[in-house]
């Protein structure tokens, strides 16, 4: 099909417009800017070291840090203290079977009150005697076990006899006096709320007891106890019972004081601390180690600033003009993917500061565990592998700066080819990645091989490298690699929610057969199944020859008609040869039904919470075309019964939207040839050609590409490379035009 044929009956196709700020020029710029001003910032630390202009004995007007890494051992005693001084006081839960305790005293009280030969009187002084020193020879026997087993220390056991002798619950008089007349079917009554209470109460951590026997009388009042007298009892007896599990460990907070001084690591005057306050006398020790490290001044000199400036421009530029001339258009022209780009530089310097924050001299090979293929790999899930490549050396050129260990020079050319050769690895092995399992498998890659290049630098340097600089070197790339898969799979699904980008993973994963809504497609409508797949077959291969994307056609393919299912009877690829239930139906109830399949099936993906761009496709592929045979029908129908039409054709419309995007486009394309390719019984290829281009020619008639950026010259690729494909699927059923002898003796020559 040619351009000039597609233009028959339309003046023109309306251009595509980008509105808003994803298409805007201004804000493709300033997120540019953006960039400059990011990577000027990021690599101002380690390129532009400042120079003073001071004397000794003058006040600093501004403030100095550290050129070099010096241990200052006062700092390290004053720090060494104030760790100590942050340790908590540590308390330590000591749990004491109080519910039995209390099971025993009511056991006891149960025995005595059935003892006639005991008067009233008598029992309530041995109950006023008896039961507060069960209370306390339990604690005490709690104590002195403890103390054979060996269970804590003596200094916290000792707490627990001072602490429980100090909130020792005095019963009142009256309870005494109430105890004896308790039968023993009272007291079997009691006993479960007793303990329930006492053990829930208990399982809390309790410093204060007083506080936990508060709660005592409303846990009594909502229980099942329903006499007074036996509340009453209950209710103070668990109040005696409940003492303090939370006490003060002296022992154990001695030790974490200690172990926090001998953890307090040397303190250092490294790069970046301050060395001298805004306003500070400067003396001759600090005027002296400034000028030994080149750090005095004598005149303004701003071409290092400017310098820097320039670098961060072209690292920009370079990324910039890569952009221009990729073949992605939709990338070129999507702010939001753009913004997207700049978050991914954002993480990943973020993690090479953070990288060179812990570095020190001492510990140089800290550089190696940072992730630092976190950009590379993100930019090549989410949005293109060419792309990757020119972040992967933008993001080199960045580690050798920022994580330079090399005083007096600029990159560090180790940290430089690390990060070039673990971010290719990533690149080449997951850019196909199809699982997200996959990409732990590309970490495997990324650790050996980051830990070979840091090997082979080993190797070639050994005189600035020692034999457990470079183990742990080596540990770091490996550690760094499994980082790096553990940050990318945590941000993917944050970047894929946010922008809605469906990354090949997450479109493999919803094109699996298992998915619950294709398995409902396949079993209750194996018809539309079929020819789901079909359409998904030629929408990807027609939307692969336009550059867009293929992948999401094929997927969202594979949804788009899952709709059906509510009413599969109605729709003629699952009616296997039974009667057409429309041919004896209202032509406008059967409007309704066809057209109620793209929004059930948005509503049926929306609570499978599918992503919306396969929604989008659903509810897109069909857009505002026009339901012919149905239209037809009611005029006939009207005509025969003699009335005047109550109907237009806007009535006979599937409601839209139309199509929004180049794939939701496709895919209606597709889903249309597929079912007239089907509907001929032997195909000829002429038959197909004319198919197509009737179909493509009818939806731009019909202005259906109005809302997406589809081009003549797209539409002449889809048309062609469709015909390409029903061929191949349909090559056994397609009757090809008889060759004249000679032309066939030509071919074979």
């Amino acid at each position: 099909m040619t351009p000039k044929e597609l233009s028959k009956g339309t003046s023109k196709m309306t251009q595509y417009r980008m509105n808003g700020w994803k298409y805007s020029v201004v804000t493709r710029y300033l997120l540019f800017l953006f960039l400059v001003i990011l990577f000027y910032v990021s690599l101002a630390p380690g390129l532009l070291p400042e120079r003073y202009d001071i004397r000794v004995n003058t006040s600093s007007e501004k403030e100095i840090v550290a050129p070099m890494q010096l241990p200052n051992n006062k700092a390290t005693l004053q720090a060494q203290e104030q760790a100590a001084e942050k340790v908590q006081d540590i308390y330590t839960i000591v749990p004491m079977r109080n519910d039995n305790l209390v099971i025993s005293i009511l056991d006891r009280i149960d025995r005595l009150n059935q003892d006639d030969q005991i008067s009233a009187a008598d029992k309530v002084a041995i109950y006023k005697e008896e039961i507060p020193q069960r209370a306390i020879e339990s604690v005490k026997n709690f104590v002195n076990n403890s103390k054979n087993a060996d269970a804590y220390p003596d200094t916290l056991l000792d707490e627990v006899l001072k602490k429980t002798s100090e909130q020792t619950y005095k019963i009142p008089e009256e309870t005494f006096i109430k105890i004896p007349r308790l039968s023993s079917d009272n007291i079997t009554e009691m006993k479960p709320v007793a303990r329930q209470i006492v053990t829930r109460l208990m399982n809390d951590q309790i410093s204060d007891a007083t506080t936990a026997r508060a709660k005592v009388a409303e846990m009594v009042s909502t229980s099942s106890l329903s006499d007074r007298t036996s509340r009453e009892v209950v209710q103070e007896l668990a109040r005696l019972v409940i003492t303090a599990n939370k006490f003060y460990d002296d022992e154990a907070t001695k030790t974490a004081k200690v172990e926090a001084r001998e953890n307090t690591p040397t303190v250092y005057i490294d790069q970046g601390e301050i060395l001298v306050h805004k306003g500070e006398i400067i003396t001759q020790d600090i005027y002296t180690l400034l000028d030994e490290n080149n750090l005095l001044k004598d005149e303004i000199n701003y071409w290092p600033q400017f310098g820097l400036l320039m670098l961060s421009c072209l690292l920009a530029l370079g990324l910039l003009m890569y952009i221009r001339q990729a073949d992605s258009r939709q990338f070129k022209f999507n702010n939001a993917q753009l913004l997207m780009l700049v978050l991914i530089f954002i993480i990943t310097i973020v993690v090479l500061l953070l990288a060179n924050v812990l570095k020190t001299s001492e510990r140089p090979y800290i550089g190696y565990f940072a992730p630092v293929a976190i950009g590379s790999m993100l930019v090549t899930l989410l949005l293109d592998r060419s792309l990757a490549f020119i972040c992967t050396v933008i993001i080199s050129i960045l580690s050798s700066i920022i994580l330079n260990a090399r005083q007096g020079q600029i990159f560090d050319f180790n940290y430089g080819l690390f990060t070039v050769v673990v971010s290719l690895t990533a690149i080449f092995t997951i850019h196909r990645a199809s699982q997200r399992s996959t990409l732990f498998k590309g970490s495997i890659m990324v650790c050996i091989f980051g830990a070979l290049s840091v090997l082979s630098l080993a190797l070639i340097d050994q005189g600035n490298w020692t034999q457990m600089t470079t183990l742990y070197s080596v540990v770091g790339a490996i550690v760094g690699g499994v980082l790096t898969a553990i940050l990318v799979i945590g941000l993917m699904p944050f970047f894929e929610s946010t922008f809605g980008i469906l990354s090949a993973l997450k479109l493999v994963e919803l094109s699996n057969p298992n998915h619950p809504l294709l398995r409902k497609l396949l079993t209750e409508t194996p018809g539309t199944y079929h020819h789901s797949v079909m359409v998904g077959n030629l929408s990807e291969a027609a939307a692969e020859a336009i550059g867009a994307n293929g992948l999401l056609c094929r997927v969202g393919s594979y949804y788009h008609d899952v709709g059906k299912t509510k009413r599969p009877s109605y729709f003629i690829e699952n009616q296997n040869g039974m009667d057409n239930p429309h041919d004896n139906m209202d032509p406008k109830l059967s409007k309704s039904i066809i057209i109620a399949h793209a929004r059930d099936g948005v509503e049926m993906q929306k609570d499978y919470k599918l992503p919306k761009p396969i929604r989008d496709i659903a509810e897109q592929h069909h857009g505002t075309t026009f339901l012919h045979y149905f239209y037809h029908k009611a005029l006939r129908l009207a005509e025969e019964r003699g009335i005047e039409p109550d109907f237009t054709e806007d009535d006979f419309r599937y409601p839209g939207p139309k199509a929004q995007s180049k794939e939701s486009a496709v895919v209606g394309i597709a889903d249309s040839v597929e079912a007239a390719v089907r509907s001929l019984r032997k195909p000829t290829v002429e038959q197909i050609e004319t198919m197509i281009e009737k179909i493509i020619k009818s939806r731009l008639d019909d202005h259906q590409f109005n809302d997406c950026d589809l081009t003549m010259r797209e539409l002449e690729i889809i048309s062609q490379t469709l015909k390409e494909t029903v061929m191949g699927i349909f090559h056994s059923r397609i009757e090809y035009p008889e060759e004249k002898p000679k032309a066939a003796n030509e071919k074979l020559h």
